[in-house]
């Protein structure tokens, strides 16, 4: 299971960071998490906010649906991949 992290320059409506849990070969287009819902705010306020996903290695696994406020997956995920022979894939 990998795991992603959306860490959003929110200063108003949340402090933390918001966790979602993807299946390793979940399909592209596959929902991850409301995230406009879970961050407390409609899709237009986080899309005013600019929100965006950062990735450490700077590729795009997931993408941020504008105007449903929806995290989705980008692209099949391979955790062999992704993690290579880590235990845990984060």
């Amino acid at each position: 299971v990998l795991c992603v992290c959306a860490l959003l320059g929110l200063p108003l409506a949340r402090a933390e960071p918001i966790r979602y849990s993807v299946a390793e070969e979940a399909e592209s287009g596959s929902l991850v998490g409301e995230l406009a819902e879970d961050a407390g705010l409609t899709p237009a306020q986080l899309s005013a906010r600019r929100a965006r996903l950062v990735s450490e290695d700077g590729r795009q696994h997931f993408r941020f649906e504008r105007a449903s406020g929806r995290l989705v997956v980008a692209g099949r995920l391979d955790r062999e991949q992704l993690c290579a022979q880590s235990d845990t894939c984060m």
